[in-house]
């Protein structure tokens, strides 16, 4: 029979205590994450108006049509009622755009409006349900006349 030191047992304890935490940690970590509802996404076209097209000094229309970058355009998703900034997200080339967002209510928007910025554009509203994707489009007007 072999006899082993008092603080072996000590020190096994320890490990047992860690190695139970642990389990219990990852138990309920992996449980959450299955109970969290799935993503939804939004997507959608920006479209940056000018309201009247852009006329040389001399009267005589543009050359060629500029083309937009739509980076200038970052729009910000809003939690419907607290108003605070959830996300941004940038449009393509194109000038469309996709985001996977939690489940809930929020408002699209663009940064860059009055007062402090020249762009102008109507809040949309919209609502995000698990697995699903909602479609919403945003009209700019630069102001640019």
């Amino acid at each position: 029979m072999k006899i082993y030191p008092a603080h072996f047992f000590a020190v096994m304890s320890s490990v047992l205590k860690y190695l139970i935490s642990a389990s219990v940690f990852l138990l309920f970590a992996g449980s959450a994450s299955i109970n969290a509802a799935p993503t939804g996404f939004v997507e959608g076209h920006l479209k940056i108006v000018s309201p009247k097209e852009v006329e040389l000094a001399d009267g005589s229309p543009p050359a060629h049509v500029a083309t937009v970058n739509y980076a200038e355009y970052p729009l910000i998703i809003l939690s419907r009622y607290e108003k605070k900034e959830i996300a941004r997200v940038t449009a393509d080339g194109n000038g469309n755009y996709r985001i996977a967002l939690p489940p809930g209510d929020y408002i699209l928007d663009v940064q860059g409006r009055p007062p402090k910025g020249h762009v102008r554009a109507k809040p949309q509203w919209f609502t995000v349900v698990s697995n699903q994707t909602v479609h919403v489009d945003m009209d700019i007007d630069t102001g640019v006349r």
